[in-house]
């Protein structure tokens, strides 16, 4: 099953467009995204794919600092983007107050984890590194499951208006070495392939 786009009125401000994307009924375990002011729904990632995460996942727990959390179904908001964004794992440390409880400023990330799935790889790929570098996050891991040139997991940092610098890459079955504050070094062999 691909992802699905709602395309909203051009004159449609942001305001508005997240409104819409919290009070709509969408198909439920579904993902609901605002990808450059589209709004996107995909259907539930797969087994290999939440085996990657989960991986991930216990991976950081160990080092990260008691206020932070790591989070799967937490929004991001890029409004310069036009973007409502949802990775598969985002690290950050919530403040004590948000003015949504549906999501929080994607500035408040210090490191988001996407897994490319077939129908989103693009997104992944373009569209999202290009929001969370807006945003000023500073660590993106994308772990492509569908690279061209065989499975990959490349962090990038450094953003630059809307571009990151590629810190490291590993090609599945290397290590991948995440930094301070994160000091981590992620086994890439642990991840399925398909």
């Amino acid at each position: 099953m691909s992802a699905l786009t709602v395309s909203q009125e051009p004159d449609q401000n942001w305001d508005d467009l997240v409104r819409f994307w919290e009070e709509m009924e969408w198909p439920e375990g579904s993902k609901v995204e605002i990808i450059e002011g589209i709004i996107t729904v995909s259907p539930a990632p797969g087994l290999p794919h939440n085996d990657i995460t989960d991986r991930i996942q216990r991976r950081l727990y160990a080092v990260i600092p008691d206020r932070w959390g790591i989070y799967q179904t937490l929004a991001l908001s890029v409004s310069s983007r036009l973007g409502m964004l949802i990775p598969d794992l985002v690290v950050t440390q919530l403040p004590d107050h948000t003015e949504s409880d549906t999501h929080i400023p994607a500035a408040l990330a210090e490191l988001v984890v996407e897994v490319t799935s077939k129908s989103n790889a693009r997104h992944d790929r373009i569209s999202k590194p290009a929001a969370y570098a807006t945003a000023g996050i500073p660590l993106y891991l994308l772990v492509d499951r569908w690279a061209p040139g065989g499975p990959t997991a490349t962090l990038y940092g450094e953003p630059k208006g809307d571009v990151y610098r590629v810190l490291s890459a590993a090609k599945f079955g290397d290590p991948l070495r995440l930094p301070a504050p994160f000091d981590l070094t992620i086994d890439t062999s642990e991840f399925p392939e398909t």
